[in-house]
């Protein structure tokens, strides 16, 4: 990597908010106490979070359920809700139910976005919207069901004073690997600075099953592509982009890929824009 090149990313690093030191269980209690005390300090009493079944929303799991068991022990009135938010019957339902096993929540809500999220693509076919093709019109089903999943998280914080918890972390943000406004919305982000890595080690920490902590990472949001790898969307392992957020040296290939990437998601990472703070570029 050359010096420009290694300059950019120590930026980009900064700008995620990634350590350079790491211990697994200095982290799980850092941010549990977080969760606890801005729980806490905001005088609401439930963290709600939705459950896939995969390792991101494992580990938010466990450290919410960690976070309301501390809040409880500090005489504040808190409870952890999960949410199982299937489309329809999941493919990996098995992976969401062993998930539930390890975090053991205080409680578990059950709904089903199909319904919902058919309809709305229904009305949108109706109105003549037009895709490109069929691939473009599963991929914006797909940016639907994240949303939906959000409109439930945010009905249930409503209905029990309490804060939604998203699963974003640094590995997601660098490649903008989130739908806007979906699974990027959120009150709280206790996984923001992690790369893929660091959540793995999380999870280790926390007690979960090596299935469950090296699952293929998978959105699953595309119907006719039922659990696909992020990393076939990425052009990147994670691997490569984990080494990139700890300062390593990664292939030119991947360096204009991780950056590129990063570059054209900044609007998903950013507040909406308004007119005193934008001017067209020269």
């Amino acid at each position: 990597m050359t010096p420009e090149h290694r300059a950019i990313q120590r930026d980009i690093i900064t700008e995620l908010f990634v350590s350079s030191d790491f211990d697994a269980g200095h982290e799980v209690e850092r941010r549990v106490g977080f969760l606890a005390d801005y729980l806490i300090t905001t005088g609401l009493h439930t963290l709600v979070l939705g459950i896939s079944g995969g390792v991101d929303s494992l580990v938010g799991g466990c450290l919410a359920q960690r976070a309301a068991a501390l809040a409880r022990q500090r005489g504040h009135s808190a409870t952890f809700i999960a949410m199982r938010l299937p489309y329809g019957e999941q493919r990996d339902e098995p992976d969401a139910q062993a998930s539930l096993d390890v975090i053991q929540p205080d409680q578990i809500l059950t709904v089903n976005i199909k319904p919902a999220s058919d309809a709305m693509l229904a009305e949108l076919v109706s109105a003549e919207v037009s895709f490109r093709d069929e691939g473009h019109q599963d991929f914006l089903l797909g940016n639907i069901k994240a949303r939906q999943r959000m409109i439930a998280q945010y009905a249930v914080a409503g209905a029990h004073s309490g804060l939604v918890v998203g699963t974003d972390h640094a590995a997601e943000a660098l490649m903008g690997f989130f739908t806007k406004f979906g699974d990027g919305a959120a009150d709280i982000t206790p996984l923001a600075g992690l790369n893929k890595r660091r959540v793995r080690a999380l999870a280790h920490e926390l007690g979960a099953p090596d299935s469950l902590v090296h699952k293929v990472p998978t959105a699953d949001l595309e119907t006719l592509a039922p659990l696909k790898p992020d990393e076939d969307a990425f052009g990147v392992t994670y691997g490569e982009i984990d080494d990139f957020l700890e300062g390593k040296d990664v292939s030119e290939q991947a360096y204009e890929t991780i950056v590129r990437t990063y570059r054209n998601s900044a609007h998903k990472r950013a507040l909406p824009v308004f007119p005193q703070g934008w001017a067209p570029s020269s």
